[in-house]
């Protein structure tokens, strides 16, 4: 089975219809959305992402999971996973590649009938329905540290282990794909030390506070659900992605209460370390939740 990804692209035009931008592969001699074959070590999501860019020239940044498909190709059977992804410079000028010849922006009417597998036009039906132009509230927890039995210090200064360490360099490459614009972390050590690669890599000043910290939130719960439910609010009137890291007593409570009143089914299973969740905020409501597997190692 052939592995890849890659994304339905949009962008909104001056008379504030959707397009999609469709491409042609001469080597199948169809139109399709940019996708391409998972690369070794890659994650499913960044490799939708680097396709994309790769087959488009556009810098995109990807949002709802569409699903998946399977289907035979010239190469053997592929297995293909979808993201929204919103086009970040509409204006840039496509040249052709190894992989696309040519890109074409057409309203959603007109791409369903310029598609060439049904395949496609099903993740189509997926992406109508996705709450595409939603923004984004990521709730990241830390990545492995030791155990509370291996370390004699305070708990709040227990730092990430081995894994969690070679799990924290890997973020990056996940969450760049969300153009992230805020990071709020825990003052513990294991979460400062979770997202500090990503703050650097983005050049932005992390935001450290203790109100994300299972600590306060033992002592004041309030402090911390406000917290997240303002960080909410934050996105809703900025329309930017914001993240914020914290521990597993705490996350599943702010989530509760972000999404509060809203008709999505909450994950039942907890978040693993370096796992998270991406909530999608409509004006009142969560629309949808994603959730992001910590990165393989």
């Amino acid at each position: 089975m052939i592995l890849a990804a890659g994304g339905v692209v949009w962008r909104e035009n001056r008379d504030s219809k959707i397009e999609l931008a469709l491409i042609h592969r001469p080597k199948y001699d169809d139109w399709s959305f940019p996708k391409g074959k998972l690369d070794t070590g890659e994650e499913l999501i960044s490799c939708a992402y680097r396709e994309i860019m790769e087959e488009t020239g556009l810098d995109v940044e990807l949002g709802p999971y569409l699903g998946e498909v399977e289907y035979e190709s010239i190469d053997g059977p592929k297995h293909v996973t979808y993201w929204a992804a919103k086009s970040l410079n509409n204006e840039a000028v496509f040249h052709a590649n190894n992989e696309a010849d040519s890109l074409e922006w057409h309203e959603i009417d007109s791409a369903q009938n310029k598609l060439s597998r049904n395949s496609d036009r099903e993740i189509l039906e997926k992406f109508i329905a996705s709450p595409y132009k939603a923004d984004k509230l990521i709730m990241l927890r830390h990545a492995k540290a030791l155990a509370r039995s291996e370390w004699q210090s305070g708990d709040e200064d227990r730092p990430l282990d081995n894994l969690g360490q070679v799990q924290a360099k890997r973020m990056h490459a996940i969450y760049q794909v969300f153009n992230i614009a805020q990071i709020h972390t825990s003052d513990a050590v294991r979460c400062y030390d979770t997202i500090l690669g990503m703050t650097k890599a983005r050049g932005i000043e992390p935001v450290i506070t203790s109100k994300l910290s299972e600590y306060t939130f033992e002592k004041n719960r309030d402090k911390s659900l406000e917290y997240a439910k303002e960080l909410a609010e934050a996105v809703r009137k900025s329309s930017t992605t914001i993240m914020l890291c914290s521990h597993n007593p705490v996350l599943p409570r702010m989530l509760e209460k972000v999404c509060k009143k809203s008709d999505v089914d909450l994950p039942e299973n907890k978040l693993k370390p370096g796992d998270a969740w991406v909530i999608y905020l409509g004006k009142k409501k969560c629309l949808q939740i994603d959730v992001i597997a910590a990165p393989t190692v």
